[in-house]
């Protein structure tokens, strides 16, 4: 096993506020390996997007890293400085966002955002870096790229723009790609290209992938596995084929099951009762025990950290202590 790339341990991100502090990651881990495709999933509130915020430094105030670390080549970079963490974003990290409109200022034009970026990162002329930028935009797939590269964001349409959303994010070559949600708000058939897009560029650069999304079909297509979260907490995390096939926590099983088929009649789908708890609200033990179907007594007092069940395959179920016992014997 080569060494990961990246390494997230123990994360914790809080927020202080006037009745206390909350506490929205509590002791996330998982590592992602060179050229490795992660998806992470799970309900609005898990907790995937502010996973992505923390790694790459952009945490929204008061918001803070208060426990845990993160890696990068095996260098910690949460604990750098803001100035040391602007030249890692960008040249070594990428980033993603799911609404092109926030990641592009709308007074510059296409050109100017990448030109700029590509000269920030790397000792070339302006002409070279014009040059790159044009080869850029052609790559991911903007027709005429030489000429509407002079073009401002509103030019384009939302698919288009997340396409130079992305050239933007690999003007630097990065090590590390985290695509937040970044088909969110477009045509299906538009998400499925631009899909397509990260990981065909990313393999051809040798990229790794985080890819936060709430789509699980999205997941089976384009990942090598999968992480769920749940109220801030790793549920599960494996090799995507086995994860979606055998899902081994209750909560990534009510996943699976409110995903319709076509090769499966059935009546109703799944439903998970209640909802995500407020970070008020978290609580004890299993965070999940309130909504699940197969809860015992050790679930509502005691939290289970992440058992290992295979290889690769992690899961934080009370269910599945046996298992985790006969892998550790072997």
């Amino acid at each position: 096993m080569s060494a990961p790339l990246l390494s997230v341990r123990d994360l914790i991100v809080e927020f202080p506020t006037r009745r206390g502090t909350l506490r929205a990651l509590d002791g996330l881990s998982f590592d992602i390996a060179p050229g490795e495709v992660l998806g992470m999933v799970g309900e609005s509130g898990a907790g995937k997007s502010l996973t992505g915020a923390a790694i790459i430094g952009l945490l929204e105030p008061p918001g803070r890293i208060a426990g845990g670390e993160i890696r990068l080549r095996s260098e910690r970079i949460d604990t750098l400085s803001p100035d040391a963490m602007r030249r890692i974003r960008g040249k070594r990290i990428g980033m993603v966002f799911q609404d092109p409109l926030t990641s592009l200022n709308p007074l510059y034009t296409v050109a100017r955002q990448l030109t700029e970026t590509i000269r920030t990162h790397a000792p070339v002329s302006e002409a070279e870096a014009r040059k790159r930028a044009v080869a850029l935009l052609d790559r991911v797939g903007i027709p005429a790229a030489a000429r509407r590269i002079d073009d401002y964001p509103h030019h384009f349409s939302g698919g288009m723009r997340q396409r130079v959303v992305i050239a933007l994010a690999l003007c630097a070559e990065p090590e590390l790609v985290i695509a937040d949600e970044p088909t969110t708000a477009l045509d299906v058939s538009v998400q499925a290209q631009i899909i397509d897009l990260i990981k065909e560029i990313c393999a051809e650069r040798g990229a790794s992938v985080l890819l936060i999304t709430h789509d699980m079909g999205v997941i089976a297509e384009t990942a090598d596995r999968v992480a769920v979260l749940y109220a801030g907490r790793l549920a599960e995390i494996g090799p995507v084929r086995e994860v979606i096939t055998n899902a081994a926590h209750p909560y990534t099983r009510g996943l699976m099951g409110s995903i319709p088929t076509l090769t499966q009649e059935t009546d109703r789908l799944v439903q998970i009762p209640g909802a995500m708890p407020r970070l008020t609200a978290i609580p004890q033990g299993c965070a999940f025990n309130p909504r699940c179907r197969e809860v015992m007594d050790r679930c509502r007092t005691d939290r289970p950290e992440a058992l290992t069940t295979g290889e690769g395959r992690q899961v934080a179920c009370w269910l599945h202590a046996d298992d985790a016992q006969e892998a550790a014997r072997g």
